[in-house]
């Protein structure tokens, strides 16, 4: 391998309908991708945000955190233990450290994201980080509502988000 690129391992995470790329480098997770994406969408992620990867197909590397998420899924841990890799503009990763406070089966609002990180105006931006998360599921933006209550936009489309919000609300 060419020792100046970095290595990114990848499989693909199946469960009922649902066909997700999952990602990895040699620090933890870096990706899960949205419902629906081709492989094209997957590598153009990575092109744009890792430049110099070499990615490399791996159900071996990627099945402990398939298995959590297999897990999670199935409601049979709510819980993510192993370690997650990921990268963003430094506001973007203030974010989505304050996505990971929410408690299992909780949801808040973006207004109470940006007041969590002391920037009650901010509530676009935040919505745009949000919405940027490269971690689905492990990193819970899916736990985020509009302040009315409203189910509003998820990077993995509506129904997953529903599917997210229904199985944490029926576990807790």
């Amino acid at each position: 391998m060419d020792q100046s690129k970095q290595l990114i391992e990848w499989a693909v995470l199946e469960h009922g309908q649902w066909k997700l790329y999952v990602a990895k480098t040699a620090k933890g997770l870096c990706y899960i991708g949205s419902p629906g994406n081709s492989f094209e969408e997957f590598k153009t992620y990575f092109a744009k945000r890792y430049p110099n990867t070499l990615l490399v197909e791996s159900a071996e590397a990627l099945a402990p955190y398939i298995q959590e998420l297999l897990d999670y899924f199935n409601g049979i841990n709510p819980t993510f233990s192993l370690p997650i890799d990921v990268k963003g503009t430094p506001f973007q990763e203030e974010i989505w450290q304050a996505l990971q406070t929410i408690p299992y089966g909780k949801t808040v609002s973006y207004s109470e994201i940006a007041a969590l990180i002391n920037r009650p105006t901010a509530v676009r931006a935040v919505g745009s980080a949000i919405g940027a998360n490269p971690l689905l599921i492990l990193v819970p933006c899916h736990r985020v509502i509009g302040k009315n209550g409203a189910i509003s936009g998820y990077r993995g489309g509506m129904e997953l988000k529903r599917f997210l919000l229904d199985l944490e609300l029926q576990q807790t």
